[in-house]
């Protein structure tokens, strides 16, 4: 996890002891820590410590990876689900500097109407890799954190209609939250894990990875393809099966708190920023 803390400058690398944060003893920030093996040096506990975003990730990737979320949202958008989708783990690539992480406000984009979570766990790397197997593509995961993916859906229709890909539906500061920590590779068992989402306490919905399509290794071994993976890079599975709003034609507003939990993790908790006049 990195954390602040009125007592200490800047953010800092830290793991959690039960409910009490500890500061891990490493001068860098989290990427560093990871690329550096990491190690833990001189340990102290933090009052008043404040969770962030647990890293800001080298690279962005987004897959598509459960398929009721395809047979819920595919209509709306005027698609069908590609045969090709079901060979390829395809991919769209975010921003790094749009991340924030848990209690951050969401901003609201002034150029969208329609404003939308979207519930997904994502794998850090931990370690490099080129041409990765799918057999030992776990291997190179460091661990798994909660991804809320935001989306503008009005102006992902249109985006989507010239083939491109999402650009402004996906990309203003703020778009992309993680948290609220990282799970170690070892406490979690990625095809196993509870998705669920709330608003204002209310369960909108969720799945469990065990009915992702496309599993984290052959997403591991298909972005690797030719290309080496480094430390810190965050792959995300897609939406989990009723993971967003826009499978329930239901959309967020202004002042909504939104949380994600994922077992294993924990809880992301933010809220809705005012929308612009």
């Amino acid at each position: 996890m990195t954390y602040e803390s009125p007592d200490i400058r800047g953010r800092r690398v830290g793991y959690l002891d039960g409910d009490a944060v500890v500061d891990a003893g490493f001068d860098g920030d989290m990427v560093a820590f990871i690329e550096a093996g990491a190690p833990i040096g001189s340990t102290r506990g933090v009052p008043n410590a404040v969770l962030r975003a647990p890293l800001r990730p080298r690279t962005l990737r987004d897959f598509l990876a459960f398929e009721g979320h395809l047979l819920n949202v595919f209509p709306a958008l005027g698609k069908a689900i590609p045969e090709e989708w079901y060979r390829i783990p395809a991919y769209y690539k975010g921003l790094p500097d749009t991340v924030i992480g848990p209690d951050e406000e969401i901003p609201w984009p002034a150029y969208t109407e329609r404003l939308d979570h979207e519930l997904e766990l994502a794998a850090v790397i931990g370690r490099p890799g080129k041409d990765i197997a799918e057999a030992s593509a776990l291997d190179h995961v460091f661990g798994y954190t909660i991804w809320n993916d935001l989306s503008a859906r009005d102006v992902q229709v249109g985006e989507l209609a010239v083939g491109m890909g999402p650009g402004k539906a996906k990309d203003w500061d703020g778009s992309n939250v993680l948290g609220p920590c990282i799970v170690s590779a070892d406490e979690i068992d990625p095809h196993d894990v509870d998705l669920d989402v709330r608003v204002n306490g209310e369960r909108w919905g969720g799945a469990n990875t065990r009915d992702m399509h496309h599993a984290f290794e052959s997403m591991i071994a298909y972005a690797s393809q030719a290309l080496v993976l480094h430390p810190g890079e965050v792959l995300g599975s897609g939406t989990a099966t009723g993971g967003s709003g826009m499978e329930l034609d239901r959309w967020l507003s202004a002042g909504d708190i939104i949380e994600m939990e994922a077992s294993g993790i924990g809880v992301l908790r933010n809220v809705i920023g005012p929308r612009p006049a």
